[in-house]
């Protein structure tokens, strides 16, 4: 892979490698993020480990459970079976060297499409980019999902310029490994799948033989096919657990992470996707149901569209907050009013906000698992975090200017459809999401470094020639 801009720049790595350790353990030292959804991913793993049930604890007994899928709990429970039950200090410093690794596949990436010392440029800004280093202190699936999906990504190109089969069958189980972690981690194959058509249709390849070369109908069948089969043979076992178990066909997870048969308040999901545009309304409204009071005073001014509606929605708010959860005639009301506003203002409900959603989770200064005040904008905050989350706003555009630059410039890079067209795909459905988060946003942010690296190519060529 990256073997050989190594062997000719040792101590670039090397360098380059110690800082990004030093990074990641600021991280897991200072800051660790044990997050509700580490302790649910945790119980999965230790009772997988102590009582070979896929379960969570009850109050009498494990009951097993499809609410996650089985990645991240596997990984989980080897750790706890080699360095002790919950021993999450080990699990982050496990990621750490994921993370690592990922520095190297990026750059890989960046070899085959650019050059060499492009993937000198990707390394150091994968290396040093503070959003991966963060997740590598959290005890989430982000670190494994972003690997795999920077790994199919590269087996892919690697695929492509190997004109054979024989690189698809490890793309397939990258993205099988990343859909293992994550649902969404779906995307990633159909991208590149339709990718795939799509070269039919440009035919890349056309000094290649028409037999054998990229773009032919027989490669982008025999390629996708592969990639399919493969793709499907590590979800073929949790297929058939969910099938023995609960008697359902759920290759994934349930879309709400319920429980079979548990109620989902899906008129209260609708009711919220009418308005919610940015992370601080997940954290003090979306999350906040079921068990903990929602303050009125925290909706944004789009949550209503007139003083009876506020009235409306501030009753329907009160309803919840004196049991703490929503029941089906609740619900119905929440839905009625949801149904009322998506009438009222359809592009509101189908573009505007879905857009918002995307801009929210790429633009935010990606502070979320870090002890910052959510509202960045209000700046009331202790000094020390204030100067993070403004250095770390400012870092984050800088990446995105960069990679927007490295867009307009390296718009003859090969398969830059392919990437491109996963970022596409993958933010159109983040903005259909309920709850806008930028750790969603995270698995582009490999193709982000490297449009960055292009950018840097593009002007330290310039100035070379100069």
């Amino acid at each position: 892979m990256v073997r050989e801009p190594v062997r000719k720049n040792p101590e670039f790595f090397l360098f380059a490698t110690l800082a990004a350790i030093a990074l990641r353990l600021l991280f897991i030292f200072r800051v660790p993020a044990i997050t509700a959804d580490s302790f649910v991913y945790g119980d999965i793993a230790k009772n997988w480990v102590e009582q070979g049930i896929y379960g969570l604890s009850g109050l009498t007994r494990v009951s097993p459970t499809d609410i996650r899928l089985p990645g991240y709990p596997a990984f989980l429970a080897i750790i706890f079976r080699i360095f002790g039950m919950e021993h999450y200090r080990a699990v982050l410093l496990v990621q750490m060297f994921v993370d690592i690794a990922t520095c190297f596949v990026i750059a890989d990436l960046a070899r085959r499409l650019l050059s060499p010392r492009a993937a000198k440029t990707a390394f150091l800004l994968a290396a040093l980019c503070p959003f991966l280093a963060n997740y590598t202190a959290a005890a989430l699936t982000e670190t494994w999902e972003v690997f795999f999906t920077v790994l199919a990504l590269d087996f892919a190109v690697a695929g492509f310029e190997a004109c054979g089969w024989q690189r698809w069958p490890a793309c397939g189980l990258a993205c099988g490994g990343a859909i293992l972690m994550r649902p969404d981690g779906v995307l990633l194959p159909i991208a590149i799948e339709l990718y795939l058509a799509a070269l039919i249709l440009v035919r890349p390849g056309r000094e290649r033989p028409p037999d054998r070369g990229v773009g032919t109908l027989q490669f982008s069948l025999r390629a996708g096919l592969v990639l399919a089969v493969s793709v499907l043979l590590p979800l073929a076992p949790w297929t058939v657990r969910n099938w023995r178990t609960f008697g359902v066909f759920q290759p994934l997870a349930p879309r709400y992470a319920n429980e079979a048969n548990a109620f989902v308040p899906l008129g209260f999901e609708r009711w919220t996707k009418t308005w919610i545009a940015d992370y601080v309304s997940t954290e003090e409204v979306y999350w906040a149901v079921p068990g903990s009071p929602i303050d009125a005073a925290n909706l944004p001014s789009r949550a209503f569209d007139s003083p009876d509606e506020k009235d409306q929605t501030e009753q329907l708010l009160d309803d919840y907050n004196q049991r703490l959860q929503i029941g089906p005639e609740l619900d119905h009301r929440f839905k009625q009013l949801a149904e009322q506003r998506i009438r009222q203002d359809g592009w509101r409900y189908w573009l505007w906000l879905p857009c918002l959603r995307i801009a929210d989770m790429w633009l935010r200064p990606r502070t979320e698992i870090l002890p910052c005040n959510s509202r960045w904008w209000e700046f009331d905050e202790e000094a020390q975090w204030l100067a993070v989350m403004i250095a770390l706003g400012i870092l984050n555009l800088l990446y995105l200017g960069a990679a927007l630059w490295g867009l307009v410039k390296g718009w003859h890079i090969p398969h830059l459809g392919l990437l491109v067209g996963f970022v596409l795909l993958r933010s159109a459905f983040l903005g259909t999401l309920e709850n806008p988060e930028t750790r969603y946003t995270l698995e582009g942010y490999p193709i982000v470094i490297l449009l960055a690296a292009t950018a840097w190519e593009h002007w330290s060529s310039g100035r070379d020639d100069a």
